[in-house]
């Protein structure tokens, strides 16, 4: 088989050097250009290019106009950045401009390396991720250059054992951020554990973690593995840790620190190698200000965070992941519909989305049911989202358009959980952002009110 071709356009002449160490004894034949125009030469003559690196030496016009030459001639041709700017919005401009990554001089074989291997160009035809199977983000349907910036700041970390703290609001895709990063990563071999600290009762979240052995309590009738046990060689994802309770979150800072656990009842310690990526729809400073969250274990686990921006924030994102939901549905269930129109895609893109792509994906289904049409038009939207006069209208509740009905304070604060809950679809989480209030908070209301 030939080995694949590179084309390098660069007037440093460690460039090359520098590639030949990158690819670390892996055949490839380098093209190599010393300006724009013979890139552009050889970009247009030789059809069998499988990656272009180009440095912005000669400016960062001649570095667009490459990228640009790129796209005609193959779609998906990764093309990777030597930067002179290193800044955050020369690199989102790149970026969203088609490149496949950005790295700000000066440039090692180490970080060429990973580049190169994110782009996954130099892999065999018969290679299984080239016969179909997804990259680790490509599930993240996105293409706004906020997302596309984030998935390359994840694909990079995902190469180091950093502990990651993955932030946002409900619904915005954490977990499969987390995901991404465990697949992208050394550990993608071992397994990927998830535990949703919200969801576990406050008495057996350190079962949860850690384990027992048998007889370690009543119920013990055997020995389980906690999750740190069961993520061994792999990553262990903590989802909602800001819900763990302050006994929970001493030990697991020992955990972190030490790198040991202490199943319930046993008198063994256990040395476990894991990765911990944890994630949160709280605001964890506001949290430790507070007294509910240690500082110390925000440090642990903060050591790199990604933030996901809400969807609206994001609005030229929710056609390509309506269109995604709607291809799922054609291929599942048989649904007819195959695009919206323009009115009805401003509708949606209008809407503040508080339960962010979770809440679209609702959307998207009950349209499946309801509408017969090839194409979505406004008047085939649920009703909520066509009286949304504009985006942000409904992201806090008028807490004084209750007053004026003369209840007690015990009413008025029924009807307040009644109204934050129908407004949020019956989310926990949302409701409490509305009323802001924490979700334990808002359980111990609902229960009562008994709703």
């Amino acid at each position: 088989m030939r080995p694949p071709i590179l084309l390098l356009i660069s007037a440093d002449p460690l460039a090359r050097p520098l590639l030949e160490q990158a690819l670390d004894q892996r055949r490839a034949t380098i093209l190599a250009a010393t300006t724009t125009e013979e890139g552009l030469r050889i970009l247009k003559d030789q059809a069998d290019i499988v990656l272009v690196l180009c440095d912005e030496s000669q400016g960062r016009i001649a570095s667009q106009v490459i990228l640009s030459q790129a796209r005609r001639v193959t779609h998906n041709l990764p093309v990777i950045i030597l930067a002179t700017d290193g800044s955050a919005k020369a690199a989102v401009e790149a970026l969203h401009r088609g490149a496949s990554d950005y790295l700000a001089q000066p440039v090692t074989a180490k970080d060429l390396r990973t580049a190169i291997r994110n782009t996954r160009a130099l892999e065999a035809p018969e290679s299984p991720i080239r016969l179909g199977q997804p990259s680790a983000f490509n599930q993240i349907i996105s293409q706004s250059p906020q997302m596309k910036l984030l998935k390359h700041l994840a694909a990079e970390v995902a190469q180091t054992e950093a502990t990651v703290l993955i932030t946002g609001e409900s619904g915005t895709g954490k977990e499969l951020f987390a995901q991404g990063i465990h697949a992208s990563s050394p550990r993608s071999q071992g397994p990927f554990v998830a535990l949703n600290c919200a969801g576990i009762p406050e008495h057996l979240i350190e079962s949860e973690l850690f384990g027992y052995q048998r007889g370690a309590f009543t119920d013990a009738k055997r020995a389980k593995p906690g999750r740190f046990q069961l993520a061994e060689g792999g990553s262990l994802f903590l989802d909602e840790i800001g819900e763990l309770s302050p006994s929970a979150q001493a030990k697991l800072l020992r955990v972190l620190e030490s790198r040991q656990v202490d199943p319930l009842g046993d008198t063994h310690t256990i040395h476990v190698d894991i990765r911990v990526i944890a994630a949160t729809n709280e605001d964890l400073p506001a949290q430790i200000k507070a007294g509910r969250f240690r500082l110390d274990l925000y440090y642990r686990l903060n050591v790199y965070q990604l933030r996901i921006p809400p969807l609206r924030e994001r609005p030229e994102d929710i056609e390509p992941i309506l269109i995604s939901f709607l291809e799922i549905a054609r291929r599942d269930h048989g649904c007819r519909i195959k695009g919206i129109a323009p009115a009805a895609l401003t509708i949606l893109q209008n809407h503040d989305w508080p339960g962010n792509v979770r809440e679209l994906h609702n959307v998207v289904e009950g349209l499946t049911i309801t509408c017969k049409d090839e194409t979505i038009q406004s008047d085939h939207l649920p009703a909520f989202l066509r009286n949304t006069p504009s985006a942000g209208s409904n992201r806090e509740i008028d807490h004084t358009s209750l007053l004026a009905f003369g209840l007690s304070a015990q009413e008025l604060e029924k009807k307040l959980l009644q109204e934050a809950l129908q407004r949020t679809g019956g989310n926990i989480s949302e409701a409490s952002r509305l009323l802001k209030i924490t979700r334990n908070t808002l359980r111990y209301r609902m229960a009562k009110y008994h709703l």
